[in-house]
């Protein structure tokens, strides 16, 4: 049995705890085991106990001779306490804001409760400079620590301060109890602090590592660290905050260091910011001065003088600072080596210039090597100087004239007349020795064009235009010639301009006709003898003569000297709506001709009536009417679509025909059908008009014989009755008829034997027989 029993108990005794129901109710005097004070007993089952019970005394007790265990619940009934009545800590300057010291306290409640739960708090700072609150208590550690407010702390200014602390048991509700305390906090100074910057000269011989600096945390027990943009395990601190060096500096790749030393504790927490050691590395002249390019181009032109082409410009890597980076320039080789002192170099700023007074008459092409040097080291670089080819020689002509040539007036166009040089003492290939042709003169009228070769300077004379001698017999051109740069000295004399002399050759030309198609178009049935055409030819040295080819019919003439073209007859588009001829001009002098084609368009005029096309002689409408019955009537005319285009139909004004008959269009025919349902048959003759659709129209008068039958296809078929007898029905009809015949079979075979014969046969046949039914 477990019982839970609180401690302080304030009510009536004895008090009762629990009935025991396992124990036999005879037990009446029963001596319980494990009960020191006597505070327990046993009646009619129950336990009791005569006093309060303490907790913190005894927290349980185990009654044996019957197993009872009795837990004395706990009450707040304890105050919490400081540890220590005298609570002392110091602080570093520098500190970060992590604890530097602890309060502690008791309470002898139940830890397991909140009676134990206890909680602490910052009460007073005194004195409160140079802040009041530069100092924090953590509630639930009480770990006492820095403020951001205690980066002014200062020993000098106060060097003690009294914390007013408070601890509370409850987590600090309002019912708890509590207790006070103070703490003092001594302030103490600090040799944490950036060392004295070091400097170092690169490439130190060694050996390595080499110790530059140390730091010491003055405080607690510290490690440190170093960090900053530097290789790694280029610096390193050693427990007790040595600074060593362990590998060869280089200036150019760094030329200082900033290292932050960090100081943390053993469990890895900061404890104060950072301090930096500056590291400069001293220079040393270990680089050679260097062209940013191995090689140079420039140009100077032949004709410059004592001028600066081009400037280069070594740098070196070494301190500027020092006298290592001071660079001289030495030229110290010419190709080709002659002529001499062309080019020089100046010592200091590395300026390249030409010292002769002029380039002409040198090589097109010199490469100079140039070297720098600074106080013991030195590098090279080549420059290659082109000599610029200047214009200063004009092009001259061979011979001051050319010609005369001949050329026939029937050259075709393209020839080439002749081809002459201008000659230029320039560098061949270059823009100084090419040279543009241009005619000056002679040719206004563009009859001839210059083509040049620019690969040789040659220009051809070709003929761009047809000549003409009874036009023009002669030329006399001037040819000029200049480069496509301008002249750096002199002008362009006579011995740059030419003269060229062409002559044209006669030659006997045949005719030439203005057009080389005719398109003409004349009315059908207009009067011979019209000019519907007059053929242009032109020939220089005599009068063309014409003929006509192709007009097999002869329909068409022309006049040999005066080019009409005449119709010879009436022409009918009907027949023939266009006729295609040849005409043909025939230079007098010679056999040269010249030809052209005639194409000659009939227009249309409305001289055709429509006319009824197709036979109608067997064909027939039915009487009376069958529905959709109709004669299709064709048409047609042979006028142009202008005149003939649509062809009307319609019944003569008549009432009975009219009333008998009906036209319909259908698409491109017409349908001829009954208008009313019946006729006698007979042939009737149906009088209707076909006019065509030109204005005015021409039309045709038709009667058109149209029989309408009763015979033949237009008999109507048999239709079957409504109520015709079925098989069955026929069947017993005919049963019927046979019985019938029989009864009246029997009927006369009676009578034959009723009525008894006459002795005479004659006799007999001439009493008729009678028979009543």
């Amino acid at each position: 049995v477990k019982i839970g029993v609180p401690e302080n108990y304030d009510g009536i005794f004895p008090w009762y705890l629990a009935k025991l129901h396992n124990l036999p109710s005879n037990y009446s005097d029963l001596v319980l085991t494990g009960d020191d004070e006597g505070i327990f007993g046993v009646d009619a089952q129950f336990l009791y106990a005569i006093k309060p019970l303490d907790r913190e005394k005894q927290p349980s007790y185990s009654l044996q001779t019957f197993t009872v265990e009795v837990f004395v619940i706990d009450k707040n009934d304890n105050v919490p306490t400081f540890i220590e009545e005298s609570m002392r800590g110091s602080v570093q300057l520098g500190l970060l804001k992590i604890p530097f010291m602890r309060v502690e306290a008791v309470d002898r409640d139940d830890r397991n409760t909140a009676h134990a739960e206890l909680r602490f708090s910052m009460m007073e700072q005194t004195p409160r400079i140079p802040s009041s609150q530069m100092f924090f208590i953590d509630s639930i550690t009480g770990e006492v620590s820095l403020t951001e407010e205690a980066s002014t702390l200062d020993p000098e200014m106060c060097g003690r301060y009294k914390l007013s602390v408070m601890v509370k048991d409850m987590a600090g509700r309002t019912n708890a109890f509590f207790t006070s305390g103070i703490v003092t906090v001594e302030v103490t100074g600090n040799t944490w602090a950036s060392p004295d910057p070091v400097r170092l000269q690169e490439n130190l011989p060694g050996p390595y590592p080499i110790p530059i600096s140390q730091v010491k945390w003055s405080g607690s027990q510290a490690a440190y660290s170093l960090d900053g943009e530097f290789p790694e395990m280029l610096f390193t601190i050693s427990r007790e905050g040595v600074i060593y060096l362990n590998a060869p500096l280089d200036r150019e790749t760094q030329d200082q260091f900033h290292i932050s030393i960090v100081v943390e504790r053993p469990d890895g927490r900061q404890i104060a910011k950072p301090v930096e050691l500056r590291v400069m590395v001293g220079d040393a002249n270990d680089n050679r001065p260097t062209f940013p390019q191995a090689q140079y181009h420039t140009v100077v032109k032949e004709l410059a003088a004592r001028t600066e082409i081009l400037t280069v410009q070594a740098a070196d890597n070494d301190d500027p600072k020092t006298d290592n980076v001071r660079i001289f320039y030495r030229l110290v080789g010419q190709i080709p080596e002659s002529p001499r002192a062309l080019f020089r170099v100046d010592r200091d700023s590395g300026v390249i210039s030409v010292q002769a007074d002029s380039m002409e008459g040198t090589a097109p092409q010199y490469t100079l090597t140039i070297t720098a040097e600074d106080a013991k080291l030195n590098s090279s670089c080549t420059v290659v100087v082109t000599v610029q080819d200047e214009n200063n020689n004009p092009p001259v002509f061979s011979q001051h004239e050319y010609g005369p040539f001949h050329i026939p007036e029937d050259a075709l166009v393209g020839t080439t007349v002749t081809s002459v040089l201008a000659r230029d003492a320039d560098v061949r290939g270059g823009d100084s020795w090419q040279v543009d042709y241009r005619l000056e003169s002679g040719n206004e009228e563009e009859v001839f064009t210059l083509v040049t070769d620019r690969q040789t300077n040659e220009v051809s004379l070709i003929l761009s235009k047809v000549l003409d001698f009874e036009r023009e017999s002669e030329y006399i051109l001037v040819l000029s010639a200049q480069n496509q740069v301008p002249l750096v000295r002199g002008r362009y004399g006579p011995l740059s301009t030419a003269t060229v002399s062409i002559y044209v050759d006669d030659v006997n030309e045949g005719p030439v006709l203005s057009q080389s198609h005719y398109e003409v178009t004349v009315r059908e049935g207009e009067e011979p003898g019209r000019v519907i055409a007059t053929i242009r030819g032109y020939d220089p040295d005599s009068h063309p003569i014409y003929s006509l080819q192709g007009d097999t019919k002869k329909y068409f003439s022309i006049g040999k000297y005066s080019g009409e073209l005449k119709t010879v007859q009436a022409l009918d588009r009907e027949e023939n709506s266009t006729y295609t001829m040849e005409i043909i001009a025939v230079d007098g002098n010679s056999s040269l001709s010249a030809s052209t084609l005639v194409t000659v368009q009939i227009l249309d005029v409305n001289d055709n009536s429509p006319v009824l096309v197709g036979d109608y002689s067997w064909k027939y409408l039915c009487t009376p009417r069958w529905e959709d019955q109709a004669l299709v009537l064709a048409s047609r005319d042979s006028d142009g679509p202008q005149h003939g285009g649509r062809l009307n139909f319609s019944l003569r004004s008549d009432a009975t025909v009219r009333r008998n008959w009906k036209l319909t269009p259908i698409n491109t025919h017409t349908n001829l059908s009954l208008n009313i349902p019946n006729l006698p048959p007979e042939v009737y003759m149906v009088p209707f008009t076909i006019s065509d659709s030109s204005s005015p129209p021409r039309s045709t008068f038709i009667n058109l014989p149209c029989p309408c039958n009763v015979r033949g296809n237009c008999k109507i078929a048999a239709k079957p009755l409504q109520g015709m007898p079925t098989i069955q029905s026929a069947v017993g009809l005919l049963l019927g008829t046979f019985a019938v015949i029989i009864i009246l079979i029997v009927i006369f075979v009676r009578l034959s034997y009723q009525n008894p014969k006459e002795p005479s046969k004659t006799s007999q046949e001439r009493v008729p027989l009678k028979i009543s039914i």
